[in-house]
């Protein structure tokens, strides 16, 4: 399970998306939908749960997101003339 915190930014203009599933801890958006959006994108497969916080540190809002991401079980193969068009970019 993921849990991300949404958080307001010192400079009270912008918001902190932190998470140990990121890639380098934490990301700024400019609105909590962005960074809501994201934070569901990066856990297509997992069980996420994201906290938005308000200045003072209360959660203002919690969400859910149910990893909902299909495994695709097989795919069939591209013809070889196509295979390579698609490599030399014809």
């Amino acid at each position: 399970m993921h849990v991300y915190e949404i958080r307001l930014r010192k400079d009270k203009r912008r918001f902190d998306l932190i998470s140990d599933a990121l890639p380098f801890g934490k990301l700024w958006y400019v609105e909590v939908s962005d960074a809501i959006r994201y934070a569901k994108h990066r856990s297509q497969s997992h069980h996420a749960v994201i906290r938005v916080f308000d200045a003072a540190g209360n959660v203002i809002e919690t969400q859910e997101h149910m990893g909902d991401f299909k495994k695709v079980v097989s795919l069939p193969s591209l013809p070889l003339r196509l295979q390579i068009c698609l490599q030399s970019r014809c």
